[in-house]
């Protein structure tokens, strides 16, 4: 989602964000380094070189999704995201994880299971966390791209209001 599937990466919610920063934080750069069906693994991989690259101040982590659905155990998940926000917190920024759920047609239990585990991790390690990225927008047909799974260049903006009010007072640190 973070990587504007279907949609120009203009039109994404990471291009909106790049655009306000600019505007109330004219000396904060965005990277967007997501790629399209990313799973925590992947993010594992290549996080710690764009730290290196880069050496941000803040990490948004919106990764999961495509592990989730893909079934991956949750063990394996809940490490791998741990993993991430050690790497974040090892490099000195801020990270901001992003919650996502899944269809249901995984079943309540490995649903609300994986859902659960954003919120405790961001309280073990005390980081703040978007509850849902697709919060208004998932059951929304005309905000969604016709696979069901992905918002439209529609929703982006709403997107964005959604990890704003989490992203926001970070940046004030």
């Amino acid at each position: 989602m973070s990587a504007a599937y279907g949609i120009s990466p203009e039109q994404g919610w990471v291009a909106l964000l790049e655009t306000r920063l600019q505007q109330e934080y004219a000396d904060i750069r965005v990277v967007n380094a997501s790629i399209s069906g990313e799973t925590t693994q992947g993010g594992i991989t290549r996080l710690p070189a764009l730290i290196k690259r880069h050496q941000p101040d803040w990490i948004v982590l919106a990764l999961a999704a495509n592990d989730g659905l893909r079934g991956m155990p949750l063990g394996i998940i809940e490490r791998n995201i741990t993993t991430l926000i050690e790497l974040s917190e090892d490099a000195e920024a801020k990270p901001l994880l992003v919650g996502i759920r899944l269809p249901p047609n995984y079943g309540v239990s490995y649903t609300e299971r994986f859902y659960t585990l954003f919120e405790t991790l961001a309280q073990q390690y005390q980081i703040s966390r978007v509850p849902f990225l697709l919060d208004g927008v998932a059951l929304q047909e005309t905000l969604m791209q016709s696979d069901g799974l992905h918002p439209n260049a529609k929703a982006q903006p709403l997107l964005l209001e959604n990890v704003w009010p989490f992203l926001q007072p970070l940046l004030g640190d």
